[in-house]
């Protein structure tokens, strides 16, 4: 089965690459990676903001991330012509806006893990960091960014 058909089963449909915002291309393929710059979780065109522990919950969390899974799907569709020729996602840099007390990123990152995992099977199983950050770009509550192996062309 293709990752498009996948993601059709999957009743998920990508959405147009978010542009940069600011001195930077989303990705680069070097080396037989793709990295993927930091993508932040779009929802209707705006963008999901709010610091978890604070006005968001875990779930809510985990809804921005798996937004986030989203836009790295697109920006790797994009980047690669297919998601066919993802070989692993091999790790994600996973950054939530959170209160001082709040310790539930990892949580919250499953959000992105969980769709990686869905999207790409047993390639989609990664590495992974999860941190807690004062503040993301445009307020948002989660920015991911992406090491991916692909095959060659």
């Amino acid at each position: 089965m293709s990752i498009d058909d996948r993601l059709k089963e999957l009743g998920l449909k990508l959405p147009v690459p978010a542009a940069p915002v600011a001195a930077y291309v989303p990705t680069v393929e070097a080396g037989g990676f793709l990295y993927v710059s930091g993508q932040l979780p779009f929802r209707g065109g705006e963008v999901v903001t709010g610091r978890l522990g604070e006005d968001l919950d875990v779930e809510r969390g985990r809804e921005a991330a798996r937004l986030c899974g989203v836009m790295l799907l697109a920006q790797i569709a994009k980047a690669l012509g297919s998601l066919d020729r993802v070989e692993r996602i091999v790790k994600l840099g996973v950054f939530v806006t959170s209160d001082p007390r709040f310790t539930d990123q990892p949580k919250v990152a499953d959000g992105a893990s969980t769709l990686m995992a869905d999207v790409f099977g047993e390639a989609g199983r990664h590495a992974r960091s999860a941190v807690g950050v004062p503040a993301l770009p445009l307020g948002a509550a989660v920015e991911i960014d992406a090491i991916v192996a692909v095959r060659p062309a």
